[in-house]
């Protein structure tokens, strides 16, 4: 297995496992990586390290100081830059790629987010809703992760409260419906919140209060939830910061302001 070139289509399996994971639990003790190595017929070592020379590629990482494990590869690049430049396509595809590796078919127990909405249910239309229901579920992985399964408003923590958030709602952009830089952690509460316009993000992830919200100076929770968080930054992603794009498309045309 030493010197073992890696393919395209294993690069974009690796990226899924990325998706998947922490910062901290890329290491070849991690039971994931080690089932990924095996299966690939690599050793656990080796897949660590390619995760963490994916790493060294995003800027979310980097930006903090850590450095991943330099050295990637041309190919690791192209790979890195294909998946940022076109999440939509490229999510469903490792999606299935490291679910026929592993063997898990949990994805498709995910409900369309867009199963409300009236849909032309011709063979392509459906073939594009399964696409999107598997996207889906590692978009969720990759936004969990991403924040460590905590509320990046509320810090609650309890993942059967967390939300997958879109910064752009889905309906409104479906080039960057999967792409995890679209994404926040909120609870149910900051979710709804978001969504209706009633808090927003600038430009550096501070957080940002509606006239309306405050208003509610009689709500105890309210105050305590989102007011007295105006004005601080989130807590930030270790992975796949949000794009200064979409939080300003959320400000200029959801934020009630």
């Amino acid at each position: 297995m030493a010197g073992k070139q890696w393919t395209e289509d294993e690069l974009m399996t690796v990226l899924g496992v990325y998706c998947r994971l922490t910062f901290g639990q890329l290491s070849q003790t991690n039971c994931l990586i080690k089932d990924v190595a095996e299966r690939l017929d690599r050793t656990p070592s080796s897949v660590a390290m390619k995760l963490t020379n994916i790493a060294s590629l995003d800027p979310a990482i980097t930006s903090t100081g850590r450095k991943g494990l330099p050295g990637a590869s041309a190919l690791d690049r192209k790979v890195w830059g294909d998946f940022s430049a076109n999440t939509e396509t490229w999510m469903p595809i490792i999606e299935q790629r490291l679910e026929l590796l592993l063997g898990d078919q949990s994805a498709d127990e995910i409900e369309d987010p867009t199963a409300s909405l009236s849909v032309d249910y011709s063979g392509n239309d459906v073939l594009a809703v399964t696409k999107r229901r598997k996207g889906q579920s590692l978009f969720r992985d990759a936004v969990f992760t991403a924040y460590q399964s905590r509320c990046c408003i509320t810090d609650i923590g309890d993942s059967r409260l967390l939300i997958a958030s879109h910064i752009k709602p889905w309906r409104e952009d479906k080039e960057n419906r999967l792409n995890p830089r679209n994404g926040l952690c909120l609870s149910a509460l900051a979710d709804r919140a978001f969504d209706q316009g009633m808090i927003s993000l600038t430009d550096h992830c501070e957080v940002m209060v509606s006239s309306a919200m405050k208003e509610q100076s009689d709500n105890k929770h309210i105050q305590e939830m989102f007011c007295a968080n105006e004005g601080r930054m989130i807590r930030m992603p270790e992975k796949f910061l949000p794009d200064a794009v979409f939080l300003a498309w959320h400000r200029e045309n959801l934020f009630l302001g």
